[in-house]
């Protein structure tokens, strides 16, 4: 029988070291990549992370791996800091378990996701940013 969902989201976590927003603000001080992963609906209403790379979900892994054609050059590679951040910290736990498969060892996720960061005071700004998968050559997937 295959897992659901809260199994799936409860294996990938026990891989993770979470970061709270305090946290993820600090690790971007020191360089970490936080990817914004929300869809433009989302960040028109609530706004962004300042400094934030806006990845749509279904891209990043294309654009964060740097052996991809397609990679962003933020990336300096396997062992940066990357933090991605979705709404409430459900779709991030699996990207960035996604992004630990690949060799990312330092990948995690927003504990409570943007709305904690927002709950917490950190910065935000509502100058949105254009999604790095809309700027960069496009993905072809084949099966």
């Amino acid at each position: 029988m295959s897992a659901s969902i809260e199994e799936l989201l409860d294996d990938a976590r026990t891989r993770l070291h979470r970061v709270d927003p305090f946290e993820a603000a600090a690790a971007m001080a020191d360089g970490a990549l936080v990817v914004d992963t929300r869809p433009l609906e989302r960040r028109s209403a609530e706004g962004e992370i300042p400094g934030s790379v806006v990845i749509g979900r279904n891209v990043p892994e294309w654009r964060l791996d740097p052996r991809s054609p397609h990679h962003i050059p933020e990336v300096m590679g396997y062992g940066h800091r990357i933090i991605v951040v979705c709404n409430e910290g459900y779709a991030s736990t699996l990207a960035a378990v996604s992004l630990q498969d690949l060799g990312f060892r330092n990948a995690t996720d927003l504990v409570g996701g943007y709305r904690a960061w927002r709950a917490a005071g950190l910065p935000i700004t509502f100058e949105l940013s254009v999604p790095r998968d809309e700027t960069e050559a496009p993905v072809a997937l084949h099966s």
